[in-house]
């Protein structure tokens, strides 16, 4: 999972402005990183042009995701990632850039910004924070954490299971067990064979 891009714009009437943007091209090869970066901000600014004041969306370029949020009042974000990063989290980080940035940078600035006069230094911060999901969203921890917890409780059941199963022979070998024991081991063990988790 990977974010690469991370722009605020202001759509305009007929074209959107780029206020800020951050960029993570490090999985890139030196001499495309330019190249890449253009197609980024073209891209970014193309999906803000044509999607509605108040929308949300996510656009399947290639192989990557741009996500966008048209807010109401025509300040817009946009972030490329690959079509791994989740969605969700894609579109809590969109809210929180415009939220923040909206009460940093004063709205008479949008129209006629650019990436040299607006002062807003975050959007490093945030792309840097959010590259892992997990550690960025409270959600998607606790999601990937439940995981953890199954994946730990199914290898538990198996080696309970394959004791279990190391029991049977050690009560068929035990000198110190009477017959009756045996057979109530035995019938204990048919009862629960039902109950097995596979």
């Amino acid at each position: 999972m990977k974010l690469y891009s991370l722009s605020v714009l202001h759509k305009g009437a007929t074209k959107s402005n780029l206020l800020k943007s951050a960029y993570d091209l490090s999985s890139f090869s030196f001499f495309q990183r330019s190249s890449v970066q253009e197609f980024m901000t073209f891209t970014s600014a193309l999906i803000v042009e044509r999607s509605a004041d108040g929308s949300r969306a996510s656009v399947k370029e290639q192989g990557y995701l741009c996500h966008v949020y048209v807010r109401n009042d025509s300040l817009s974000a946009v972030v490329i990632a690959d079509s791994e990063y989740p969605q969700r989290v894609a579109f809590t980080l969109l809210d929180k850039v415009l939220e923040e940035f909206s009460r940093q940078v004063d709205s008479i600035d949008w129209p006629s910004g650019n990436p040299d006069t607006i002062n807003y230094k975050a959007l490093d911060i945030h792309l840097a924070k959010y590259q892992n999901p997990r550690d960025a969203d409270a959600m998607t921890k606790v999601q990937a954490e439940l995981d953890e917890t199954k994946i730990i409780l199914h290898n538990t059941m198996e080696s309970l299971l394959e004791r279990g199963e190391k029991l049977d022979d050690l009560v068929q070998k035990s000198e110190h067990l009477g017959n009756q024991s045996k057979a109530f081991y035995k019938t204990a063990r048919k009862q629960n064979s039902c109950c097995e988790v596979m």
